[in-house]
């Protein structure tokens, strides 16, 4: 297990090996699986570019020997920052074959954020757009290795017909050196031998604080929630995943979203824009079936659909991330207005994932209420001394699971609150059990 980072008790790894949730295979590996079962289809979408499941897998394969050229070696910290593009996707599971350990990082985050997440997971690497959207990713990477002994690798992206700004290959004066991450390229090597035990990636909690809240994710217990997650709403190799939200983030990285879909065999469309003017002309024309979008994005669905004229008819469901954030009479409003079943889906990088199925009845209204995603996941609702509240009232939402991490990463004084003794995390998150046995998400802890 990576330093700094909290493992599961004996007895529940033994637990959740016997149930068959945790199957020992590393993301890259599973990768090399889907290319042999599913080669010839096509596995990522993004504007004129398709790449098929074999290319994948291939492009992964050189990138990942160009980053052992460079210098990268196991265990090593690599900050990755990318839109929604192909990149982002090879450039993680490149990594993952590295057995390097990419720190997830939204686009959007400010670079004095990136700079806390380099200090904090000492990266040696920064995988980002040269500049994005007005940021100059590029001197964002120059003053962090100007901070501290760690970054000194770069590789940097640019859309396919720009120029990359700071010409090409070069060294800057803290010895930092920058490479275009299309030149990370290098003949295929012999694959190492990696432990699905071991840390996969780090993910940011939803927060920003002065010092980032990081979530270690092992590659068992991600490709557990990535697989049940694409069970829970029947996904297959027929379907089309909108990856509208950050990749980032964990419902669009895991929930399924793209590994998820990817496990299934499934294509993934890449957008990095979830506009309604943006997404509605790419669902019609890949003809997605599934996508996943914010409360905030779900409102503004609502306003600018009636404009758009299109042809949504292959939509059959679309997850609202984060239900709580959404009034129920609005969620209820928005399955009509798109002509598919919404799903709730609540958790963090943190876990747990509590969601509805496709199955459960449409109620309108209903709000952000559903079942944790694994049979194996414990709930309790406690009060503000940690004491069990009776059935049916409200109170905050405690769990631990097999997808659920028992700590932080290098974070032992967060953890001493964020835990209970007996490895419950507390999630923050307000919620009560309901008649049914569903979970409902109320709200936040005050």
């Amino acid at each position: 297990m990576l330093d700094g980072c909290t493992p599961w008790p004996e007895e529940f790894t033994d637990r959740y090996w016997t149930a068959g949730y945790w199957q020992g295979v590393t993301l890259d590996n599973l990768l090399r699986l889907w290319a042999l079962d599913h080669g010839p289809r096509t596995a990522l979408v993004h504007g004129d570019t398709h790449l098929t499941y074999a290319n994948l897998n291939r492009r992964v394969d050189r990138m990942a020997a160009g980053f052992r050229l460079r210098g990268l070696r196991p265990q090593q910290r690599v900050v990755v920052q990318l839109p929604n593009v192909p990149e982002f996707v090879v450039a993680v599971f490149a990594l993952f074959r590295v057995g390097a350990v990419p720190v997830l990082c939204p686009v959007a985050r400010e670079p004095s954020e990136v700079s806390r997440l380099a200090r904090l997971t000492e990266a040696v690497g920064y995988v980002c757009p040269a500049t994005h959207k007005g940021v100059d990713h590029a001197e964002t990477a120059a003053t962090i290795a100007a901070e501290g002994p760690y970054l000194r690798r770069v590789f940097t992206f640019e859309a396919p017909g720009t120029s990359f700004p700071h010409g090409g290959l070069r060294t800057d004066v803290s010895g930092c050196h920058y490479f275009p991450l299309d030149t990370v390229d290098a003949p295929p090597e012999p694959a190492l031998a990696l432990s699905a035990d071991e840390v996969a990636f780090l993910a940011l909690a939803d927060d920003t604080a002065a010092t980032p809240t990081l979530v270690p994710r092992t590659h068992n217990d991600f490709a557990y929630q990535a697989r049940a997650a694409a069970e829970s709403v029947a996904l297959t190799e027929d379907d089309v995943y909108l990856a509208a939200l950050p990749g980032a983030f964990n419902t669009a990285f895991g929930g399924p979203g793209i590994v998820g879909t990817l496990s299934v065999g499934g294509t993934v469309v890449l957008v990095d824009d979830a506009e309604p003017g943006t997404c509605v002309p790419v669902i019609e024309r890949e003809r997605v079936t599934v996508m996943s979008v914010a409360p905030a994005a779900a409102r503004q669905w609502l306003d600018e659909l009636p404009s758009l004229q299109a042809d949504l008819n292959t939509l059959r469901l679309v997850q609202i991330d984060g239900g709580a954030g959404l009034p129920g009479v609005t969620a209820g409003r928005l399955g009509p207005a798109l002509g598919c079943r919404v799903q709730y889906v609540h958790g963090t990088a943190a876990g747990p994932l509590v969601l509805t199925r496709p199955a459960d009845p449409d109620e309108p209204g209903l709000g952000a209420r559903g079942r944790p995603l694994s049979p194996d996941d414990e709930i309790r609702v406690v009060d503000a001394h940690g004491v069990d509240v009776p059935a049916g009232e409200t109170g905050e939402l405690l769990a631990r699971g097999p997808y659920t991490p028992r700590g932080h990463y290098r974070a032992p004084g967060h953890d001493a609150l964020a835990f209970t003794a007996d490895g419950y995390f507390r999630t923050g998150a307000r919620g009560r059990r309901t008649p049914e046995g569903d979970v409902e998400v109320t709200g936040v802890v005050d």
